[in-house]
């Protein structure tokens, strides 16, 4: 999400414009073309022409048959670096993975990075809803899920509607709380229960419980542990869930609080 008023006085456009027509490309799997390309960024035909020929130079874009340009390898090769630099030390994806066996339930970690709200670790569990975009890196819905909701508990009311307005209450399924005010009453409730939870407001059937592992007066020091559920399941064992995150927690604090060697 762009701030216009954070825009820098030396902005690269054609480093921008670059980035524009790949988030383009990215959104249409099926392909586009250079005009179409250009419609969708606002550019000539001939800037975009020459954007997406040193992209596919690159390896960014590749250039089909058909004329149309798709992603190309060197993202995945960026998304696997992006997944290792948020990893952190090797024993947090050993605790998750030991959590994951264990309870079947899919794992997550979480934190701010930026301004926004990140998955930063995750480690699926047979038991729990397959949800396609709970990888690494994901940065939506922080008020729909319950590490979103660990993370945003932390802010002063002021920073977290300032965090809401910026980024939006999107209502992923008829229960997404959609208000700060109503979101604020969720908070409170899930302090005092000692665990944030959602039940059905980022994909129907599907629920998610959450923990934080560390405060900190810098935001992008706090972290959130938390598990996918089905939604059952958290309405009858919300009590043993809240006790294995507590417990995957402790040993987790002492993992990330360990000196670097």
């Amino acid at each position: 999400m762009r701030d216009p008023q954070a825009e820098p006085s030396d902005l690269i456009r054609s480093v921008s414009r670059a980035l524009r027509v790949l988030e383009a490309v990215g959104q249409l799997p099926r392909g586009l073309t250079v005009k179409q390309i250009a419609r969708r960024c606002d550019l000539t035909v001939a800037t975009t022409y020459h954007l997406v020929r040193t992209l596919a130079y690159e390896g960014y874009v590749i250039r089909r048959e058909d004329g149309t340009y798709v992603v190309g390898l060197e993202i995945a090769d960026r998304y696997r670096e992006l997944v290792l630099a948020f990893r952190g030390p090797s024993g947090l994806m050993d605790t998750l993975r030991r959590a994951a066996a264990e309870t079947g339930y899919t794992h997550c970690i979480g934190r701010f990075v930026g301004t926004r709200v990140a998955v930063t670790a995750v480690v699926e569990g047979i038991r729990s809803p397959h949800l396609d975009d709970q990888v690494a890196g994901f940065d939506d819905a922080a008020h729909a899920t319950a590490m979103g909701k660990v993370l945003l508990a932390t802010m002063t009311p002021d920073q977290r509607w300032r965090f809401l307005k910026e980024s939006g209450m999107r209502a992923f399924t008829a229960a997404t709380v959609t208000s700060p005010e109503a979101l604020d009453v969720e908070l409170s409730g899930g302090e005092r229960r000692g665990m944030q939870i959602e039940i059905g407001q980022y994909r129907p059937g599907a629920a998610s419980a959450a923990v934080l592992l560390r405060n900190d007066r810098d935001p992008e020091q706090r972290i959130a542990l938390a598990c996918t559920v089905p939604a059952a399941d958290l309405m009858t064992s919300a009590k043993s869930i809240r006790n294995r995150l507590a417990a995957t927690a402790r040993v987790l604090v002492e993992i990330i609080d360990q000196p670097c060697a």
